[in-house]
């Protein structure tokens, strides 16, 4: 038995190696990074950078997108949030502070490429999931996502790439990478306050089984209020040490240009670093292109597929742009990067106490249990629309909550057995079906972006003709798989 656990445990490796590459050697690129980056230089120019062109116009949609429609329906704000919510997570403390560490400070500069191309991307992606939505079980509650938008606009024949994707998005987002927020949750907790990783384990399970059985309308209302909340306190916290530390900036981003390019003294060893971990951990964070957003997108009730489009054009840039950036911003200024072993959700709260005192460490470790507890819940629907696509059962869905909690407990047990190869192990499994799901998803929106650039014109064209909040008429395109009963 333990022969066949070491020889799968190498054939997740090599598969995890494949997909997103190593750090530093010949593999760094990868093949989604490969595919995933000039995918969002290619939209970028094909939408006209729509990204830089719309931005105002973005926030407003944004913002307007705040108006609820019924009590059924989630607004585009909401779907806004819930997206937020899943993206905002670990990654933004921990995984920026792992980009610096094995990096340098020029990871930050690749991070940032990688988000404003990605929103390109993801404009593209989540037009398509609310151009191919559905209705769902009751009045006025919508579905969908790249597994839709696969086998309704590429046809039945490419059913095996949405069922590519289904499974592997339910591994990656439903069970592992949950199991590996609880995990941090419950470590980050005992080592601030020494809390049983059980009992955080146990409370987890019992606030998110709350929230997940209330169905989309809860998770979409938790969301829209918990996201604005720990973001802005999050900024706020960020905002004071910059403000402390103003002379000190532009050192600091003359250090993150000169390493991003390998122009200090380490060379072509520090640009290969550097370009390897900002651009796989800003992937990570902002989940551009990996199909993960658009399956809440799908739920959002808006008069135009595009609205979606600019709503997690936002997401994206507040994950990146905004929240790595602000921790990355606490490491550099501290300047703690290189002094000792530090590493992670320490080295960020190292930083924030050498700069604001000792409750530094305790704010990290309360911002952490936040994000790491809304991406869970943001997690769990992405997993829940791809069972219902699979399934279409209340049956099903129950098993799938049961199954979601008990890799909530799971997750914690393994931080209170301090087992290091079984977190290493999920982080693998979490990482190779994401790179399954990305590649069909991939794909997908590369053969459909057509739709969604006809999708865009139609918008755009409306917006010049003075229309505030243009209405998509589903009738008047021949795009095959749309429901014109949903879009008129």
């Amino acid at each position: 038995m333990q022969d066949f656990l070491d020889h799968f445990t190498t054939l997740i490796e090599w598969a995890n190696l494949l997909a997103w590459g190593g750090v530093g050697g010949i593999w760094w690129l990868g093949i989604l990074i490969l595919g995933l980056l000039p995918a969002g230089l290619y939209f970028s120019i094909r939408t006209r950078f729509i990204q830089f062109r719309h931005f105002g116009h973005m926030v407003k949609v944004m913002i307007r997108g705040i108006h609820k429609e019924n009590e059924n329906s989630v607004t585009a704000f909401q779907a806004f949030a819930t997206s937020a919510a899943a993206r905002i997570g670990t990654g933004n403390i921990a995984g920026v502070a792992v980009a610096i560490t094995a990096g340098g400070p020029g990871a930050v500069f690749w991070m940032w490429l990688v988000a404003l191309l990605g929103m390109a991307t993801s404009l593209v992606e989540n037009t398509l999931a609310q151009t191919y939505k559905e209705r769902g079980d009751v009045p006025g509650a919508f579905r969908g996502g790249p597994a839709y938008y696969i086998e309704k606009g590429l046809g039945p024949q490419w059913k095996w790439l949405s069922l590519t994707f289904s499974v592997f998005l339910m591994i990656c987002y439903g069970f592992t990478f949950n199991a590996v927020q609880s995990n941090t949750m419950a470590a980050a907790l005992y080592g601030a306050w020494g809390v049983s990783p059980l009992w955080v384990g146990f409370f987890i399970a019992l606030f998110a089984g709350i929230i997940v059985f209330g169905g989309i309308r809860s998770i979409a209302r938790f969301a829209g209020i918990v996201v604005p909340f720990m973001a802005i306190g999050y900024l706020l916290v960020a905002f004071y040490v910059l403000v402390a530390n103003i002379a000190e900036l532009p050192g600091v981003l003359l250090e993150i240009l000169a390493n991003a390019f390998g122009f200090q003294e380490a060379g072509a060893g520090a640009f290969g670093a550097a370009v390897a971990n900002g651009i796989k951990r800003g992937l990570f964070s902002n989940e551009a292109g990996l199909g993960s957003s658009p399956n809440v997108a799908a739920a959002a009730d808006v008069k135009h597929p595009m609205v979606q489009g600019y709503v997690q054009m936002a997401s994206v840039f507040l994950d990146t742009i905004i929240i790595c950036t602000s921790t990355a911003a606490i490491i550099l200024v501290a300047d703690v990067f290189m002094v000792g072993n530090l590493e992670g959700v320490e080295l960020v709260q190292d930083a924030l106490a050498s700069e604001v005192g000792t409750w530094g460490s305790s704010f990290i470790a309360t911002a952490l249990m936040f994000f790491a507890f809304t991406s869970i819940i943001g997690n769990y629907y992405y997993g829940e629309t791809n069972i219902y696509y699979l399934y279409h059962t209340r049956t099903s869905i129950l098993c799938y909550r049961l199954l979601f909690l008990m890799f909530v407990l799971f997750g914690a047990w393994v931080a209170d057995t301090g087992s290091a190869e079984n977190f290493v192990f999920l982080w693998r499994m979490a990482d190779v079906s994401m790179g399954f799901m990305a590649s069909a998803n991939l794909i997908a929106i590369l053969l459909l972006s057509g739709v969604a650039f006809k999708v865009m014109a139609d918008y755009e064209s409306q917006l010049s003709s003075g229309v505030r909040e243009p209405v998509f008429n589903g009738s008047k395109f021949k795009i095959k798989g749309i429901e014109h009963d949903v879009w008129g």
